[in-house]
């Protein structure tokens, strides 16, 4: 039964298309909650292990301030010292205009901006209501768009499928507010199941709904796996027409504002199923499995992810 199933969503999955990008978070999501701090030669080099495997956006770093986020201190000397692929979109967070500035100093064209689904978490995380960061992120993207107006500009909606302070929330919050940042001019909006409290019923419920307002192609999806949900969810997705996920080598990270939330989906598992169902990705997974090896052994961290324990290839 289980086989026929997953043949079933593998037909569906290819009769709406067989390509699909992966948006790599590793360096930015998946570093942001490391404890010891991580020297920039270090980062440097697993961005451009990531580069090197075929990773065509690649999220590295967060203008943030380093009182809230200590391992994003070197934004800018990270940011502007990459070694840059012409086929490669190098995005970083813009959370405000001092973070615009600095995403500049740091020859950053294409930006990430966000809010969050539940009030609580937008005040904790990006220090304002969610109707100011709203109007926030408009003047940013009008700013953003004068500096390059080719700029790939994603918002993010944190906790779309529950809050550590608020519980659940409810799916119209989401839709209504990815309709609004549609409006003022992001590129995608991905949708960040930030504590991974997210079933694949919820997930299916939620995209069947939004794309009444947002066009599928410029919808993405960012799970957690706390609770083993991330690859289901995204398979669901899938199935739905999604064809754009976000992930993190090693399957690293966390956010400092959701506690006991897991890290993001590992980039090399999903790598496995998406090829396995035969989807294109342009990935190579020995070089993602790499540039995982390699950052965790900087932090003295085993490898979490099950495709990362069990590959083979050299370093």
């Amino acid at each position: 039964m289980k086989t026929r199933l997953l043949r079933y969503l593998a037909r569906r999955c290819r009769s709406t298309s067989d390509s699909v990008r992966i948006v790599e978070v590793g360096p930015r999501d998946g570093l942001q909650n490391e404890k010891s701090i991580i020297s920039i030669a270090h980062k440097k080099e697993f961005i451009h292990k990531l580069a090197n495997a075929g990773l065509s956006t690649i999220e590295v770093t967060s203008f943030v301030s380093p009182k809230w986020v200590p391992q994003m201190a070197d934004s800018i000397q990270v940011a502007s010292s990459i070694e840059r692929k012409n086929d490669v979109t190098y995005c970083a967070i813009v959370p405000n205009k001092k973070g615009l500035q600095m995403a500049t100093e740091g020859k950053i064209e294409h930006y990430c901006i966000g809010t969050a689904a539940s009030e609580t978490f937008c005040k904790k995380n990006w220090n304002c209501s969610i109707s100011d960061s709203l109007k926030i992120t408009e003047s940013l993207l009008d700013e953003m768009r004068r500096i390059n107006p080719n700029a790939y500009i994603r918002g993010y909606i944190s906790n779309v499928m529950g809050c550590p302070y608020e519980g659940n929330i409810q799916q119209s919050v989401v839709v209504n507010l990815a309709e609004k940042l549609l409006e003022i001019g992001c590129s995608e909006i991905s949708l960040g199941d930030t504590i991974g409290t997210g079933t694949p019923r919820k997930f299916s419920n939620l995209i069947r709904d939004l794309v009444n307002i947002v066009p599928m192609e410029k919808i993405a999806v960012h799970c957690h796996d706390t609770y083993a949900q991330a690859l289901p969810n995204i398979l669901v997705s899938l199935e739905q027409g999604v064809r754009v996920f976000d992930s993190s080598a090693g399957g690293l990270g966390g956010c400092p504002y959701a506690p006991g939330a897991a890290g993001n989906v590992a980039t090399e598992d999903l790598l496995y199923m998406l090829h396995g169902m035969g989807l294109s990705t342009g990935v190579s997974i020995d070089g993602v499995v790499g540039a995982a090896r390699f950052i965790c052994a900087r932090m003295d961290k085993k490898i979490e992810s099950k495709v990362g324990k069990a590959w083979k290839v050299e370093l």
